[in-house]
């Protein structure tokens, strides 16, 4: 009877409520947090659209102008959702989906279609980055070819190659547009070269900013973005095992108070504890959606413990 009844409710959310709000904020507590104010938050329960399977969330890009937020998963899909936020998420609609494919129209091999970050250029063109094969490339994001790979951008000689990332998996995980340094990237992990917590900001033309990574252990850059006033804010995430707490932290990374080794002024934000009362989940992804307002996503790991979970906040100056 039990397992007829969970059944029965997991269908009914399935079928009436595909956005559903959602607290991740600790009991009792004051909002804002330091210098973050949450502003909305919401689970997205989608099992698929357009005959796509939604889940594996790594990163977000928004066009204000067309009200249009991208998701991208890290298993190669694109998915473009109708959204709209003003003092809270007032539009969040599916409207399409589709997996990426190569030059020829082809669907990308599973090996080569980890794609983890994604940004909108100053031309407004759709930039995705991989792990396994590390690459930046310019995909078709409002035609016919929608998700077609159109070119790929040459990397500075450090990160072409997967044997300078710790691992496959810990390769160009976050990336953002500036408007002064154009593509800037981030690896999840430190380059096998430098200090484990030594992070680091490329650009393209091979510029660097380094910054201290948090202090909890297996602490990662999952996510960045570029602030109102042109410096970094930076998603890391750390995760050890279930009986450790599971951390998601929000930093800025100064651009322009750096030393002359590149070593910038990083400040924390907000750290989020799953053991002081916050629900949170696998974020992964993260873009700004209007001045001092961002948005964050979780990755649910294509598990059915875990949730799809945005997160609509401001950063307070």
């Amino acid at each position: 009877m039990r397992v007829v009844l969970v059944t029965f409710l997991l269908l009914s959310i399935s079928l009436y409520s595909k956005i559903l709000d959602i607290d991740i904020t600790p009991s009792f507590s004051k909002n804002p947090f330091g210098k973050i104010k949450i502003l909305d938050s919401k689970e997205i329960y989608l099992s698929s659209i357009d005959g796509v399977d939604f889940s594996e969330i790594s990163d977000l890009a928004y066009d204000k102008s067309k009200e249009l937020l991208y998701m991208i998963s890290d298993e190669g899909k694109l998915y473009i959702f109708d959204a709209k936020f003003d003092d809270k998420i007032s539009k969040l609609k599916a409207k399409k989906a589709t997996p990426l494919f190569k030059k020829n129209g082809k669907k990308f091999r599973s090996y080569r279609r980890d794609s983890e970050g994604m940004t909108l250029d100053g031309k407004g063109r759709l930039i995705i980055s991989f792990e396994g094969t590390p690459k930046i490339a310019w995909f078709h994001k409002n035609s016919k070819k929608l998700a077609r790979e159109i070119k790929k951008y040459k990397l500075p000689t450090y990160l072409r190659d997967s044997s300078n990332y710790r691992t496959r998996n810990k390769e160009l995980e976050a990336l953002a547009w500036h408007k002064k340094y154009a593509l800037l990237t981030v690896a999840e992990w430190p380059l096998k070269r430098d200090d484990k917590k030594l992070q680091t900001i490329y650009s393209l033309s091979g510029k660097k900013w380094h910054f201290k990574a948090e202090g909890e252990a297996r602490s990662a850059v999952s996510a960045i973005e570029v602030m109102s006033d042109g410096n970094i804010l930076v998603l890391e995430r750390s995760f050890v095992s279930l009986f450790d707490p599971f951390i998601v932290t929000l930093k800025k990374v100064y651009l322009n108070r750096c030393d002359k080794k590149g070593f910038c002024k990083s400040e924390t934000l907000l750290k989020m504890n799953s053991h002081r009362g916050w629900s949170v989940d696998n974020f992964e992804g993260l873009c700004r959606v209007g001045r001092d307002r961002y948005v964050m996503i979780s990755d649910d790991n294509g598990n059915f413990f875990q949730k799809t979970i945005i997160v609509y906040f401001e950063v307070i100056e």
